[in-house]
Order: structure tokens, then sequence, then C-alpha cells
């Protein structure tokens, strides 16, 4: 669960009180590369807003890890992770903004009420495999996964900050520098092997075992100790029930070829066959799974035993790219999507509630608790090695030295973390496998009468939008933003999901009847026009707009009507159904285009007199033309009614969404948008609330 607001400490003489379309009132924290601040949208979005030193904003080598941390955390799958609201790395002021999340880290709530037992265990163990998967597929590598990096919101766990994080590519190959938290390292970090995805996943079952016990399991009284029993030791997994112990021990092996893949873990620990990798479908479902209080999944035996099932072992081998073929890393690779509605393309797309006892307390010796950079120095034991007769060992103590001296070094240059509830710490630069013995009761997946069910149950949705048009539905490297997406985010709030349970994907013309039959998507808000579109076998809920084909024209033109076009020329861009509309009713010279983007070119060259396209769409490509003043006629030739899409026969969400439209418009949320969107630009938009569709 959330538990309280962070603290936030007031701004300082000389701090920003905006950055970019988040006004700031106090800090976070701040590290050796920058402050975090706490920042809020005019919508209401929360966010952790992440300012490059102004010392740092000169420094090329500064300004590309602060971009690749950006890369890293947008090419994540916002399922269990704080997804990217904004970002300018260009600018003056180089800043990220990530959602806020209110909740505590794993380790505060652990040191404050104890181990996590029960389905509060089983939540967080479902929910990080979860993000980590998403990581994964991104073709990430976290390389910092610990307790202080998983924030147990009130819809489940969270796994953030991607300061270290490194992305790979089809041919990476990556070598340890021994970046991350000493306690929480795979033993190739700490050895100088190779650190890609079977690095995380020892970290996210050192991070479990945590949870379990309270006890950081490969802790020491000093640094040398931990790393030597990262190195040469096992840990006793008997507390855990099973198949999670099983699936610990599968994860803790110290060759990194022999443990399980993330896919792996979450199609376990779901019930499901774990073969091939998991969908978006089982995403989903994890991240569902994770945010009920209610569910309880993995089959428990006791602590010690496993069941036999026929589900076999855990397979190795890396994860696999969209095609299929296996990366070197095995890291997923991921692929995009495409265009539609009457404007062609014309934009570059450029808590969990712990419980149980409280665990025990540390005494003796001082202890590295391995959830710092350091420990306390104090000399170690005098543990050694566990002979297994094949050099292993020797090769481990030489390790250990060269290791140490790489992890003190970081330490030395490191600045101060500040990863939780706000999803950013300030880092250093910058195949899985195995057998396992885990096994699971299978159990079907979730499914909901209606996606308000959905909604109300697991606090998430998945929504198509458009990505290519300005200021309606716009795809970027900060993410979607745009009218539609404003409205979607304000439906998808009176459903009770909040900014940060929503995943916005791309839905083109084409796309959009089978995202929703096949629950890619559970509701389409992108431009889609009941009046075109009233035989798709979907259920459209609004309309949330009535738009109408009209003329954009140079503000202060001497075309005010549709007679006045006659004998000029206008832009026709391909496919464009308005521009026929027009040349069917006056005699205009049309001049064809590929797209909206050359037609705003023409027009603000003067070398075409008028654009045609339903005012809203037209009003949002005129609303980012600076240099001039552009003006939507107001002609309304047409009406297209722009409905939300639900999957068919799905009434209760749509008399749900329609109730929600209607506020939008009584409370002066539908008047906001449409100045936000298009207020520059001359245009009279429709703001009366528009007749109600029958839901059916």
């Amino acid at each position: 669960m959330g538990n309280g607001m962070p603290q936030i400490a007031p701004l300082q003489p000389g701090d920003p009180t905006r950055l970019g379309p988040f006004v700031l009132s106090g800090r976070l924290g701040e590290g050796g590369q920058g402050v975090v601040y706490f920042g809020q949208d005019q919508a209401g979005e929360r966010a952790a807003v992440k300012l490059l030193h102004v010392k740092f904003s000169g420094d090329a080598t500064a300004r590309s890890r602060f971009a690749r941390e950006l890369r890293a955390a947008q090419r994540v799958a916002s399922f269990c992770t704080a997804r990217v609201l904004a970002a300018d790395l260009e600018g003056d002021t180089p800043y990220i903004a990530s959602e806020f999340i209110d909740g505590r880290s794993l380790r505060d709530a652990v040191e404050a009420d104890g181990p996590l037992t029960g389905s509060g265990l089983e939540r967080l163990a479902v929910g990080t495999a979860t993000a980590l998967t998403a990581i994964h597929q991104a073709g990430i590598v976290h390389r910092d996964f610990k307790p202080d990096n998983v924030l147990l919101a009130v819809d489940g766990p969270r796994v953030v900050d991607f300061g270290i994080a490194r992305i790979l590519d089809s041919t990476a190959t990556i070598t340890s520098r021994a970046i991350g938290t000493p306690a929480y390292m795979a033993p190739e970090q700490i050895s100088g092997g190779k650190v890609g995805p079977p690095a995380d996943v020892f970290s996210w079952a050192s991070t479990i075992a945590y949870a379990a016990t309270g006890d950081v399991v490969f802790g020491g009284s000093s640094i040398a100790v931990v790393l030597n029993r990262i190195l040469n030791h096992d840990i006793d997994t008997g507390m855990l029930p099973e198949p999670l112990g099983g699936v610990v021990r599968a994860c803790l092996r110290k060759s990194p070829d022999e443990r399980p893949t993330a896919d792996r873990i979450l199609l376990r620990l779901l019930g499901r066959v774990a073969s091939g990798d998991a969908s978006t479908v089982v995403l989903s479902e994890g991240a569902a799974h994770a945010a009920d209080p209610d569910a309880t999944r993995l089959a428990r035996t006791g602590p010690g035993r496993a069941v036999a099932t026929g589900a076999g072992p855990l397979p190795t081998g890396g994860a696999r790219t969209g095609t299929g073929e296996p990366t070197r890393s095995g890291a997923w690779i991921g692929t995009g999507g495409h265009a539609g509605n009457d404007v062609p393309t014309g934009a570059s797309p450029a808590s969990l509630s712990p419980s149980g006892p409280t665990g025990p307390g540390s005494g003796g010796v001082p202890h590295h608790d391995g959830h710092g950079d350091v420990g306390s120095g104090l000399e170690g034991d005098a543990a050694g090695p566990v002979p297994d007769g094949t050099g292993r060992a020797r090769r481990r103590r030489r390790g250990l030295v060269g290791a140490l001296a790489a992890v003190l070094a970081v330490v030395a240059a490191g600045g101060a973390v500040i990863a939780a509830k706000t999803g950013f710490a300030f880092g250093g630069a910058s195949e899985d496998g195995g057998t396992g013995d885990a096994v699971v009761s299978p159990r079907p997946s979730p499914t909901y009468a209606s996606v308000y069910e959905k909604a109300r149950r697991t606090k998430r949705l998945t929504i198509g939008v458009r990505w290519d048009v300005p200021g309606v539905g716009l795809e970027q490297a900060s993410g979607f933003s745009g009218f539609d997406v404003d409205v979607a985010t304000s439906i998808a709030r009176s459903l009770k999901v909040p900014a940060n349970g929503i995943t916005f994907r791309r839905v083109g013309v084409n796309d959009r009847v089978r995202a929703l039959t096949d629950h890619t998507v559970d509701m389409v808000v992108a431009t889609y026009s009941y009046d075109d579109n009233r035989a798709d076998a979907v259920t459209f809920a609004g309309p949330y707009y009535t738009a109408h084909a009209d003329l954009l024209v140079l503000a202060g033109s001497r075309i005010k009507k549709l007679e006045d076009l006659a004998e000029r020329r206008m832009c026709a861009p391909a496919g464009s159904t308005a521009a026929r509309l027009v040349a069917g009713k006056v005699n205009v010279e049309q001049v064809p285009v590929n797209d909206y983007a050359e037609c705003m070119n023409l027009l603000t060259r003067g070398e075409v007199d008028a654009v045609p396209g339903d005012d809203l769409l037209i009003a949002g490509f005129a609303n980012r033309v600076a240099s001039l003043k552009l003006s939507v006629l107001g002609l309304r030739l047409t009406d297209q009614r722009y409905a939300v899409g639900l999957p068919r026969k799905d009434v209760r969400t749509c008399r749900a969404v329609e109730d929600a439209i209607s506020r939008m418009y009584g409370d002066g949320t539908m008047r906001d948008l449409l100045r936000k969107h298009f207020g520059n630009v001359d245009f009279d938009p429709e703001r009366d609330v528009p007749p109600k569709l029958a839901c059916r």
C-alpha cells in the first residue's frame, strides 16, 4: 500500500519553479549529478522531475549518460515500473520526469514491519518478476535490482531506477564494472564477467529472500565478506514456501547460464507452462495479480518441499528477438506499429502490506547490510570458499581481490542514491537459463465481465491512441500526448484507474476492431468516428467530441466562406475525404501531397490558400505553428462524432464512460483541454456535451 508522502524539502533559492509542464513545489533529493523535484502538471499528474545540475549541462558525457537513462526507462513497458511522463534533453535545463510513486521502499517496509508472508510475499514476487520481464523484453539490463529500488505502491510493487541500466542490442557484449549494490550483485558483476539479464535474475532472488526473511542473505561484517559469500556460498531457502523457494534457488545459481529467464520465472509463478516468452497478456496478468490484495496463486507445500507436476524443469537458453532469433544477451528486441484516420501520418513519432512478526534484530559486530554502497569497513570473518574440486574456488578468490577494489572505487566516486519514491538515482556510468526444481499448480488467467470491472479490480487499463497527429495524439521521446490522450486519462480516472495505471498503445485505423476483439487494448480513444464506422463490431461510448470537416487558413485571409476558395489552391493530402468533399462543392485547384505536415509547410509559405480536414485535427497541426496565426473557418461541413471504442456488448463500461464524458463537460475539464491543445489557433470548438449514443 502507499504509506504516506515522502519527505519533500522546500525549494531552495535558485531552484526552478517549473520544468516543462510541471510546477515544482519541493525537493525529493539530491545526488552528485542533479536534483529530483516534486512536480505536478495542469491535469494533476504528480511527477518526480530529475534535473541535471547546471555544472553538468555542458558536459557531453553527463548528458550522454542522462540520455541513456531516459532511453532505458522509455523502452520499458509500464508493467510494475515507473513510467516516463516527459523529458527535455536538448535545452539549457535537461530533465526527465517520471511518474511519482507514493509508497515506501521494500527495504523501509521490511525494516519497519518485518518480513512479508503469505499473499503479500506472493504479490511482491509476481509483481517484481513482471517488471523484470518487461525490462528484459525491452532489451534492458537493470544492474541494480535491490530492495531500495522496489517501491510498494497502492497498486502493487514497482521497480524503479534505471540510472545505471544498460541498453542491449542484438550484438551487445557488456563487461562488468562492478556497478551496483554489493550484497545484491550477481557473481559475474563482482568477478568481472559479462553482465546480462541473468545478473538481474540473481539480484531479484536475493531481494525476494530478503523480503521473506528480513535478513540480507549475503550480508556480512565487511564488504569483503559480502563479496566472498556471493562468489562462494549458497543460502538456505528453507524459510521460503514452495514453489517460490525452488524458483529462488534456481535463480541464485552461481553460473549465469544455469539461471532461468525472467519470462520463465513469471510464467511459473502465474501457473502457466514455462515455454516461450511472456506475452503482453501475461504481463497484464502479472500486474493485475500484483495489484490484487486478495490474490493467491502460488501452490504452497510448506518450506523445503517441492511439488512434482508435469510442468517440467525451468528451461535454459536466452530470450528471443521479435523475429524469433535469440540474442547474444538474451534480451528481447521490440517492434513498432503503424498509422491511420482521415489525417494520414503527418508527424514523425520521434501496496503491499508486509505481515508477520518483526525480523530478528541484529546483534554483535556491525555488519554490512548490503543496502548502501559501502559497509562498515570492519574486518570480517575468515570464512573461505567451499572447495568444489574444479578450481572455481581459486578463480573466485582471485576475482574477489579485483572486484573489491572495483567496488570500493565505485563507492568513492558515487553520489547519493535517491531512488525511493522517485524512480531515480544518480548512478555511475556505465542468456538466461537454468534448470529448476520450482513448480506451481496451474490456474487460469483472470477474466472480467467488463472493462469497468477490470479497471476497478486491477487499477490498470491499456488504451489505444493515435501517435501521428500533433495536439490530438502524438508519440514523442517523452511518451504520448495530446487531446485524446488527456481525454482517455480523465475517463480512466473516473474508472478509478490512476494515470500511472494506464498503458498507451498505438492503434491505427485498420487495427481498432482487432485490438479490441483480441484484448490487446481495453478501449480506443483515437478520433474513432462513429459516423464513418458504425458497422464495426465494437461498442461505441460517447461521443466525447463532435468534429466537423472544415478549412484551415492564414488568419486575416480573404477566405471567409467556402465559395471564397473558388479558383484558389487547396492542399490535398493523400487519402483525405475532407479534400474530396470540398472539391466536390467548389471549383478549386488541388495540390496533392503525401501528408498533412507537407500541407502545413505549404500553407505557412503561402503556396496554398487552405488545408481541409476535421477541425480538431487541423487545429492540432496548426497549434504548434508559432510563427503565424492560423484560423479554422468554422464551416462545419459534416459531423464526425469521435467516440470511445469498447469491446462488443460491453454495456456496463459504455455507461460509465458516457457518465465520465458528461462530467468532463460539466466540470470544465473539456473546456480546459480544448484550450490547452488548441489555444494558439483561431478556432471555435464545440463546447456543449454531445448527445449520447445508445450503449449496445
